[in-house]
Formats: C-alpha cells, sequence, structure tokens
C-alpha cells in the first residue's frame, strides 16, 4: 500500500517508483509542468541556502540546521521530482531544461535578496515555506497518481517542518531586534508578493519550453499561445485546490495577533485570496 502520512526521514527508496501509473499522468501536461517547475527550484536550493548559512554564520544552531537538514532535505525533494519526471515522461531532457532554468534563476540567489535583518529573513522564510506547503498540499489533492501523491505529501510534511523551524528562529531574532509588527508585516507582504513572479515563474517558464520542445516533431518549439495556454492551465490547476484557510493562518502566525483578532481577520483574508487566484 502507499504511503497516506510522510515518514520522517525519508528516502528516494521509499517512494516505490516502479508502481506509478503511467496511465493516470503521461498526457497531463498541466501536472507534468508543475512537478517539473518544482524539481527544478528545489534542485537549485543549495544556491540560495549558502546564502543564508553565510548570512548566520555566527550562530551555530540556525547555520548548523540550514547546513545538516534543511539543504539536504529540500535537494532529496528536487532529486526525488526529478526521479518521477524522468520515470513518467522519458523524452524530456530535463538536464538539459534544468541548465536554462539555474542560469536565469541563480542570479537571483544573491545576498542582496536577503531581508535587511535577520529577524525579516525569518519571516520571509515563513512565506516561502508557507508557499510550498500549500503548493504541495494543493498538488496532492489535485493528482490520482498514487506514487506521486505519496511524495507530494512526504514533501509537504518536510516543508511544515521547516516552517516551524522558521518560526522558532524568528522568534529568537524578534527578541534580539526588537522587531516590532509593522516591521514584521513589511517582511510578509514584500516576500507574499515576491512568491508568483520570482522563481516560480522562471521555473514554469522552462518547464513549458523544455516540454515544447521535446514534443514539436521538428525540435523547435511551439507557437507561443500553446505554451501561454499551458501556463495558465498549470497556474489554474494549483489555484483549484490550493488550501486558502492555512495559508492565510501560517502567514498571520509571526503577527503574534490575539486570538479574537486572528479570527476576524482569517476568513475575509481567506475569501479574498480565492478572488484573487480566480481573477
Amino acid at each position: 500500500m502507499i504511503a497516506t502520512m510522510s515518514p520522517t526521514p525519508w528516502s528516494l527508496s521509499d517512494l516505490q517508483l516502479s508502481r506509478i501509473d503511467t496511465s493516470l499522468v503521461r498526457e497531463h501536461d498541466a501536472l507534468f509542468l508543475l512537478v517539473c517547475s518544482a524539481s527544478f527550484i528545489e534542485s537549485g536550493s543549495d544556491t540560495y541556502t549558502r546564502n543564508l548559512i553565510e548570512r548566520f554564520d555566527d550562530d551555530p544552531e540556525v547555520a548548523a540546521w540550514l547546513r545538516d537538514h534543511w539543504e539536504p532535505e529540500e535537494l532529496q525533494h528536487g532529486a526525488a521530482l526529478r526521479a518521477y519526471v524522468e520515470a513518467v515522461w522519458p523524452g524530456f531532457d530535463w538536464a538539459s531544461a534544468y541548465a536554462a532554468f539555474f542560469e536565469e534563476y541563480s542570479r537571483l540567489c544573491t545576498m542582496d535578496q536577503l531581508e535587511p535583518t535577520r529577524g525579516q529573513e525569518m519571516v520571509a522564510r515563513c512565506i516561502v515555506e508557507m508557499g510550498t506547503t500549500t503548493y504541495y498540499q494543493a498538488l496532492h489533492e489535485a493528482c490520482d497518481e498514487p506514487v506521486l501523491r505519496d511524495l507530494f505529501w512526504r514533501i509537504r510534511c518536510d516543508e511544515v517542518r521547516h516552517y516551524k523551524h522558521f518560526l522558532s528562529y524568528f522568534m529568537k531574532y524578534r527578541g534580539i531586534e526588537g522587531l516590532h509588527r509593522g516591521r514584521v508585516l513589511t517582511a510578509l507582504v514584500r516576500r507574499a508578493l515576491e512568491l508568483r513572479k520570482e522563481d516560480a515563474s522562471i521555473a514554469l517558464r522552462h518547464a513549458v519550453n523544455g516540454r515544447l520542445r521535446s514534443g514539436a516533431p521538428d525540435g523547435g518549439p511551439a507557437p507561443i499561445a500553446q505554451a501561454d495556454a499551458l501556463a495558465r492551465e498549470a497556474i489554474a490547476l494549483v489555484g483549484a485546490h490550493l488550501p486558502m484557510d492555512l495559508a492565510v493562518r501560517m502567514t498571520l502566525k509571526p503577527l503574534m495577533l490575539g486570538p479574537a483578532l486572528q479570527r476576524a481577520v482569517e476568513r475575509p483574508l481567506a475569501a479574498l485570496g480565492r478572488r484573487v487566484l480566480l481573477t
């Protein structure tokens, strides 16, 4: 039986790739693009992890967790997703598409992209982990193939743990830096606005380009209208299953609102988020 909960730790050998039901996914272009783009981002995670380790090099607790746990777990996500792509879509040249992605993506992974203070950077990390948690949960709900559903849930559970670590480190630096709620909110909003316009859009574009090259009879790219349609379909698939209530709760957590205020704002924010996704 395919596992429904994520063991901790897990390895590639736990995925049972030989049991993939390719009939449920092989013709699903939108799902392919989402799995492939996620594999690109996760496979390049060591680039920005090095920046964070450098930023926290004099904090042994944080640096050790980033180096010994977060980075290898993120890279394992990339390796697992790549293995799935190559098992189901062997005609796709993953290595070439990833190289094109990484050439562009790596230019974003600079120290200048980090938040001005350590506490605010931990807030930004919470937003990133919120995004990945809800993304993989949405894909788990959208997918019918058992092995892929299992993989999505394993990664989702890892991302929840990562969120909890970053939140605890934020609390540590909140006290050290005396971060008031306004500065926390600024970091939250700034990172939330960047979620869809940076690494995710770059990865999706290169997944689309690679898919169209491999799918065109002469090996060349298909018309841009087809590429746009594929990307829109992939984004809509995630949006239809995104757990917006969970996204709002995870986003609000670093603000440390009182229970009554948090309950009062959660529902309207979730409704607003759904409307944004549907427009």
